[in-house]
């Protein structure tokens, strides 16, 4: 559980310290705006238990308008990323037939700048090191293969998906 949680919290830390320089006429301002963590996809057949359950932890809170990572991507170049996942509390329902996750109420927030160019991310991260990702956006839907982060525990596949305000 807590690698699902470093994940969520990687995922966000290298995609939120991105910046884009972009114009008016170009299409790779379809990144600009906020952008919600909502979905996990992963591949049920070699899915490890650890990304089933952080899977099922996105389900439950993005049902419930719950968001554990923001990215904010401005027409200046910088993100703004917000993250929730430190601050998990993960139970048992009352009855102890199924999880109690309450949406957390803490954040972190970090900010960093961007370049976004033919699908291609790339950032500064916490480290200071530079971090370039692939990416797709189709309509509101971003798409970042989750195995491109290199985390741990989380290399069998799988995609964040994140929706457009």
């Amino acid at each position: 559980m807590r690698n699902i949680v470093l994940i969520l919290f990687l995922g966000t830390l290298f995609i939120s310290s991105c910046s884009t320089d972009k114009t008016d006429d170009n299409p790779d301002n379809s990144i600009i705006g906020s952008w919600d963590l909502t979905a996990l996809t992963i591949d049920e057949a070699t899915a490890t238990d650890e990304e089933e359950f952080g899977q099922d932890i996105l389900n439950m809170l993005s049902a419930t308008d719950c968001y554990l990572i923001t990215l904010t991507f401005n027409e200046d170049l910088t993100l703004v990323t917000e993250d929730a996942s430190n601050y998990l509390e993960i139970g048992v329902n009352l009855g102890g037939t199924g999880l109690d996750v309450p949406c957390p109420s803490q954040r972190n927030m970090e900010t960093t700048t961007y370049v976004y160019a033919d699908g291609v991310l790339t950032f500064i991260d916490d480290t200071q090191e530079t971090v370039s990702v692939n990416l797709s956006i189709s309509g509101r839907t971003m798409t970042i293969a989750a195995q491109e982060l290199d985390v741990q525990n989380f290399n069998g596949g799988g995609e964040l998906i994140f929706t457009k305000r």
